[in-house]
């Protein structure tokens, strides 16, 4: 599994108008709901229901999202940048402005864990979260992203 499977140019967004932890997840939903298939509620609904289990925010301004969901057959990601870090209730307590998004089918297993690792080891390098800060195009974010992870198994 690499990040080139999980997460299509499409799916990468820069977010200007977000300023809560709730419309945040909206904006989630709602590019998700193009990419996925799904409608934006249900999306929506099944990101609520895995923040109130404990925020997904893992720190250094970072948060990975995520949820399982019926009617889905692999594992998919949306990478957001917000203009404007907010609030997400992470771990150190530090504002987020880098969300990776991750989507998978209901009853998957170990491949949701893999994901959610992947995502995780390639957005803790600190120089990779540097560059995708410093960039604001949608296809230079997924670049970098997708380039970085390539690198990395390198």
């Amino acid at each position: 599994m690499d990040l080139s499977q999980l997460l299509k140019p499409q799916a990468v967004k820069v977010v200007s108008d977000v300023s809560s932890k709730k419309r945040l997840l909206q904006s989630i939903a709602d590019l998700a709901e193009g990419l996925i298939g799904l409608k934006s509620s249900t999306i929506f609904d099944a990101l609520q229901e895995r923040e109130s289990l404990g925020p997904t925010g893992v720190g250094h301004g970072v948060a990975l999202p995520h949820a399982r969901l019926h009617d889905l057959t692999e594992v998919q990601g949306a990478f957001l940048k917000l203009e404007r870090p907010i609030d997400f209730d992470s771990a150190d307590k530090q504002p987020v402005d880098l969300i990776f998004a991750l989507f998978a089918p209901s009853d998957t297993g170990v491949d949701h864990l893999k994901a959610l690792a992947l995502v995780s080891r390639t957005l803790r390098d600190a120089a990779l979260c540097a560059k995708l800060r410093a960039n604001s195009d949608p296809a230079t974010l997924h670049t970098l992203l997708t380039d970085a992870q390539a690198s990395q198994a390198a």
